[in-house]
């Protein structure tokens, strides 16, 4: 199959993980896409204010979220870190969007290129592990169906890896007696062995996933193997 010429007029190319915890993030929309946003907000702990007449009963019950029942109005930006107009109302996310570009606010407008910074893609999240799938807007259905794909190929189990990845990261590195090059080769080494980490891991043999993990960072994986 003949691979397709690259477009580089797509949007959105500069992929990026933002910090939300305890910044005021806003919604203008109080529909079910709303509700989906809002919850994605949450789980990174975002300070979330919704703006709209009427929420769906799910964010109705959904104490952390202040709601200011009434349409949007410009001033409503003011001191959020980012936007998220997820109304139906063309001409409502073109407003939230001029404000947030003339106040320095990230925007993203639900199915609005056009009146977006940003595009929101499909995740997969196991513990601090996060898998992003993003079609630049264009094709957020396949960025769904792959979300779906990769949600039923990474278990839960890469939570617990991760965990121990980053404590045996943590403890190594004020020890690290190697140049930066071969600590590379030896993560790279250790994690040819993902399946057998995982089987340990997942086992709850957390103590010899990670004996095995610093005998690859130590130099001394082959003498653990006889």
């Amino acid at each position: 199959m003949k691979a397709c010429a690259y477009r580089w007029d797509v949007p959105f190319r500069y992929p990026v993980a933002l910090e939300l915890a305890g910044r005021r993030c806003v919604v203008v929309g109080g529909g079910g896409e709303a509700e989906h946003r809002v919850r994605g907000l949450l789980e990174a702990e975002g300070t979330v204010v919704v703006v709209d007449p009427e929420v769906t009963a799910g964010l109705a019950r959904r104490g952390e979220v202040a709601h200011v029942a009434r349409p949007y109005r410009r001033g409503d930006l003011s001191g959020a870190f980012l936007v998220i107009a997820a109304t139906e109302d063309r001409a409502v996310r073109a407003e939230v969007f001029a404000e947030a570009e003339a106040t320095g606010v990230l925007c993203n407008a639900v199915d609005d290129i056009a009146h977006a910074h940003f595009a929101v893609p499909s995740i997969v999240r196991r513990g601090e592990l996060l898998l992003a799938v993003s079609t630049g807007g264009r094709a957020p259905a396949l960025a769904k169906r792959l979300r779906r794909r990769l949600s039923g190929e990474f278990d839960w189990e890469y939570a617990a890896l991760v965990d121990v990845l980053g404590q045996i990261r943590e403890q190594s590195l004020p020890e690290r007696a190697v140049d930066f090059a071969t600590w590379a080769q030896r993560w790279a080494a250790a994690l040819e062995e993902e399946a057998e980490l995982l089987a340990l891991v997942a086992a709850g043999d957390v103590d010899a996933a990670r004996a095995r993990l610093r005998a690859h960072l130590e130099g001394k994986a082959a003498v653990l193997a006889e």
